[in-house]
């Protein structure tokens, strides 16, 4: 009767452990899933950028110190979140992201202020579309960040709980997944809104 016993015990702390590891597996999933929404939102940003400066050329020709910085920037984010799409999980390669992400909207900074001396640029109706789809598309990176920083932080309280934390260790999931934090949402709409 003992062995009974003790063999249903050892049935269910496997089970118990095997449910654990599901649950980390489960939590993984969502927070990359989450990541992929913010790698589509940084990517239409990305291809918005080109089309500003494209339009701003004519009228910014004695700022094109200006508008190097914006696509250098810009490319330097493209490039991190390459890196980072590559393997969400790496904290180096969500940190470089966050760095290329406050240097981008520091270039977007920048350009804004120049803007602000050419109000025949401002008042263009391309800029005008453009600025509003950048906006539109920062309001979407900030709505993403915010879920995937709410399913990596899931992910790490769950992880750094025990038992879960001695079956994450055993089971590859030895890392806390790293927040993005770009700028603060007040920021970036301060970044890149105009006022026309």
């Amino acid at each position: 009767m003992s062995t009974y016993i003790v063999l249903g015990l050892i049935v269910l702390v496997v089970f118990y452990l095997v449910a654990i590891y599901n649950k980390l597996v489960a939590l993984i999933n969502q927070y990359k899933n989450g990541f992929a929404q913010i790698e589509v939102q940084l990517k239409r940003r990305y291809d918005l950028i080109p089309n500003l400066v494209e339009t701003a050329k004519g009228y910014l020709k004695h700022e094109s110190e200006t508008l190097e910085k914006v696509i250098a920037a810009r490319n330097t984010a493209a490039t991190s979140l390459k890196n980072a799409q590559a393997n969400p999980t790496d904290p180096k390669a969500i940190a470089s992201l966050n760095g290329a992400e406050s240097g981008l909207m520091s270039a977007l900074g920048g350009f804004n202020l120049v803007m602000e001396d050419y109000p025949e640029l401002k008042a263009n109706e391309n800029m005008i579309k453009l600025h509003e789809e950048l906006a539109t598309t920062e309001n979407r990176i900030a709505f993403a960040r915010q879920a995937y920083n709410d399913f990596a932080m899931n992910y790490n309280t769950y992880r750094q709980s025990f038992p879960n934390v001695v079956v994450a260790n055993n089971t590859g999931h030895i890392n806390d997944v790293t927040l993005l934090e770009f700028a603060d949402t007040a920021e970036i709409q301060e970044a890149v809104n105009v006022s026309f």
